[in-house]
């Protein structure tokens, strides 16, 4: 499964706010049954409370959105079945967000 692919987010519960999910783990560990996701949500959705490190805002369907890192999870591997999409070209920008959570830097 390539890094960075887009996915419908599965959990009809949060999809409205959160309607994406992009999976961000690298492909050298696919033997293993979860894959570690980020959301994507709505701006509006969050009532403007953006860290532009740590969410930084993703163009994707015509879109501002942010990826919201401090909800990184891991979630089944099966619910990722049909990718709609990639932000491989925002990789620099996906990196730097994690990076930043993970070392503040």
């Amino acid at each position: 499964m390539p890094q960075f692919d887009v996915f419908i987010n599965p959990s009809a519960t949060t999809r409205k706010a959160f309607p994406y999910i992009v999976d961000i783990q690298s492909a050298t560990i696919e033997d293993i049954a979860t894959r570690i996701v980020v959301p994507l949500a709505r701006r509006k959705s969050l009532n403007e409370q953006t860290m532009k490190k740590l969410t930084p805002e993703i163009e994707y369907e015509d879109e501002t959105l942010l990826l919201l890192v401090p909800q990184i999870a891991s979630i089944p591997a099966k619910h990722l079945k049909n990718p709609i999409g990639s932000l491989n070209h925002f990789r620099d920008e996906i990196v730097a967000a994690l990076d930043f959570a993970i070392t503040g830097i």
